[in-house]
């Protein structure tokens, strides 16, 4: 155990520098964007994918909450990909921004990986995203919460550990792209809740959005779209650069 703890921290370490870009192919960037999809779209996979989309929800609003010098008093996580993160303010503006970094949160994590992982960057994201999940655990207030997210360190530790940094990046992106496409199903789970099922609006962050600030629901829901879809431009932008590597051919 401890001789993996110190290979963990020295992986860790070593990936605070840049590393070369990884190659990526347009058949592998083919290929990830259809493993993307596998874990976001169908309701089989999305079943356990999607509570990685909620871990990374509900720390976008411990985050934020903390950003403005609110209290964490705790976050709960459920199987159902339901969440709560409480937190402790005197209202106004914190408050407003805590409660918006929900939706848009996997969309921008997502935008982030696909960015590092195409630059270099994505063993430093990987530690990062290891890092933030261990120290999540100090914060989680249900038995179940801890099970999802020991569960995703578990599974990032072991990427951390056995993945050899060369195919890291490669990784990385997959994640990001699974997130970015998770972000566009959250989204659309949202709007349906507006549009058909208003006996749970309780609990939908636009809704509370809509009570704490009298803006409309709808506002909010177009703000989180509009994050998300800024997050995809950011992602595409490298995924451009292998299309139109593609369209030139071998020079």
């Amino acid at each position: 155990m401890s001789n993996m703890a110190d290979s963990l921290w020295q992986r860790i370490v070593s990936s605070l520098t840049q590393s070369p870009s990884p190659h990526v192919t347009t058949v592998e960037l083919v290929l990830v964007v259809l493993v993307a999809v596998v874990l976001s779209l169908p309701r089989l996979s999305w079943r356990y994918f999607g509570l990685l989309a909620t871990v990374t929800h509900e720390l976008g609003h411990a985050f934020s909450a903390l950003m403005t010098g609110q209290r964490l008093g705790g976050i709960r996580l459920n199987l159902d990909h339901s969440g709560t993160t409480t937190t402790y303010s005197r209202g106004g503006f914190p408050a407003v921004w805590s409660m918006f970094w929900g939706y848009p949160v996997p969309g921008v994590v997502g935008a982030a990986m696909v960015w590092s992982g195409f630059h270099g960057w994505g063993p430093a994201a990987l530690s990062g995203g290891t890092v933030i999940l261990w120290l999540s655990l100090l914060f989680l207030r249900n038995a179940i919460g801890f099970i999802i997210t020991f569960t995703a360190l578990a599974a990032s530790v072991l990427l951390a550990l056995f993945v050899p940094p060369e195919f890291t990046g490669h990784v990385v992106i997959a994640l990001g792209l699974a997130l970015l496409v998770a972000a566009v199903r959250d989204l659309a789970k949202l709007a349906n809740v507006h549009l058909r099922r208003r006996e749970k609006l309780a609990s939908s962050d636009a809704h509370l959005l809509y009570r704490a600030t009298s803006v409309p629901s709808f506002v909010w829901i177009a703000l989180f779209s509009a994050v998300v879809a800024g997050a995809w431009w950011v992602a595409w932008q490298p995924v451009a650069l292998v299309l139109a590597s593609l369209a030139m051919g071998p020079t």
